[in-house]
């Protein structure tokens, strides 16, 4: 299965909907928080700006949709 990173931050409804989705599928990831100085300074490498993004494998989901989402796990 291919890693997963989701990148959030506090007080993100997109992001808990993201979340909520993973776990209620048991799809194991890691969630990096960017509202944290550590967070923040790994978010900054990915060159986006706004969250919730996804990191799967060495691709990434701009925004949460389980549509998008569910293609690029088949890729």
């Amino acid at each position: 299965m291919k890693k997963i990173v989701l990148y959030t931050r506090n007080r993100c409804p997109h992001c808990e909907t993201a979340k909520t989705y993973l776990n209620q599928k048991n799809i194991p990831y890691r969630l990096c928080n960017v509202s944290t100085p550590a967070g923040q300074k790994e978010f900054n490498r990915t060159g986006f700006r706004a969250v919730p993004v996804l990191k799967i494998g060495d691709r990434y989901l701009n925004g949460f949709s389980i549509k998008g989402f569910e293609a690029m796990m088949k890729e």
